[in-house]
């Protein structure tokens, strides 16, 4: 059945961009003005800040309990935010990110967990995904930079006992009435982890007014470096909008991910809505969460090196609030995994 769903993105995928590449071709050859240049005045300045919780979890999409579980991530994100000095300092340190006017900062701290197939045993299949949980805190930056929007992540948390996966885990399943997560007691280790992570996205590489619509492709790709995740990342995002709601982005996701970083300028009291589909592939030579503890031993598995995630969801704005809604299909990410996974994204943001 997964394969079914997976499949149809593909070909709605497909579909959208032919038709997309297509109108295109039927517009004027004239030189049109880069995407710093059209984006309205005002849009970027430091009177819009966003703050958007996202929670992620399995049983937002199926029955299952299983692999990556849940994520929550609490994001504040400020439009036009000067930087700190000490993080502007790196400008010329940095030569794939740039901090200029355009420079927006977004503050997260978030949660994710990560168990087997089977939580009620007491001792897990040692050929399983292990337990595990990862407590962070984020510091990030946008810049756009004529047809591109560059942005830089560092990621700063525990695994490990130290990240409370166990309690948390424990008292959702008390308070839902669900089965008793039971194999805590061989999670991975306590272990600090910092991640650094870079992505360039060309957000209208394609795009094209339809009567009230718009439609843009917006193709991306980037790298992670760190113990917890260490890989390189490309795909494509198709998004549908009003013609006159245009400047909005997907939602905020946790990563890894399809990007997106919540941000809509609906005015007040009107209602506006954003469909998308996404496409991402990843090449992984680190993931802590299925190759173990970096410095001790630890359960582990055999991890696939590439990993595609594929997402379909809508957004619903009205003015200064906005809820969104993702499906989202990932392939296999270990041997002996019985199934890819799916699992659903909830955001709500706020626009102040």
């Amino acid at each position: 059945m997964r394969r079914v769903v997976f499949f149809h993105f593909i070909v709605v995928l497909a579909a959208l961009a032919s038709g997309a590449a297509y109108a295109q071709a039927q517009i004027s050859t004239l030189e049109k003005p880069s995407f710093q240049e059209r984006i309205p005045q005002g849009l970027l300045d430091s009177d819009n800040h966003f703050l958007t919780l996202t929670l992620e979890n399995d049983m937002f999409a199926s029955r299952s309990d299983q692999n990556y579980t849940h994520g929550t991530r609490l994001t504040y994100f400020d439009v036009g935010m000067k930087s700190p000095d000490i993080i502007a300092a790196l400008d010329g340190m940095l030569p794939f990110f740039t901090f200029n006017e355009t420079t927006s900062v977004a503050y997260s701290v978030g949660q994710n967990l990560y168990t087997p197939d089977d939580i009620t045993a007491r001792t897990p299949n040692p050929s399983d995904r292990p337990y595990a949980g990862f407590l962070y805190g984020s510091a990030g930056f946008s810049s756009v930079n004529k047809n591109t929007i560059d942005s830089l992540e560092l990621t700063l948390g525990v695994i490990g006992p130290w990240s409370m996966g166990e309690e948390v885990q424990e008292t959702v399943h008390d308070l839902v009435g669900a089965d008793d997560p039971s194999g805590w007691d061989y999670q991975l280790k306590n272990e600090v982890g910092a991640i650094l992570s870079w992505q360039r996205n060309w957000p209208e590489a394609y795009a094209v007014d339809m009567h009230d619509l718009h439609l843009r492709l917006s193709p991306h790709a980037g790298f992670s470096l760190g113990n917890i995740y260490t890989y390189g990342s490309g795909g494509v995002t198709l998004q549908l909008t009003p013609q006159r709601y245009q400047w909005q982005s997907p939602p905020m996701r946790v990563r890894p991910s399809i990007p997106g970083n919540g941000f809509f300028a609906v005015p007040d009291n009107e209602f506006a809505w954003s469909a998308f589909i996404g496409l991402d592939g990843r090449a992984f030579a680190r993931n802590i969460f299925l190759d173990g503890n970096s410095f001790q031993d630890s359960p582990s598995v055999d991890k696939k090196t590439f990993v595609a995630d594929a997402s379909a969801g809508i957004s619903l704005s009205y003015g200064a609030t906005q809820i969104s809604y993702s499906l989202n299909w990932r392939s296999k990410e270990f041997d002996g995994q019985d199934e890819p996974s799916l699992f659903g994204a909830i955001s709500v943001g706020y626009r102040f």
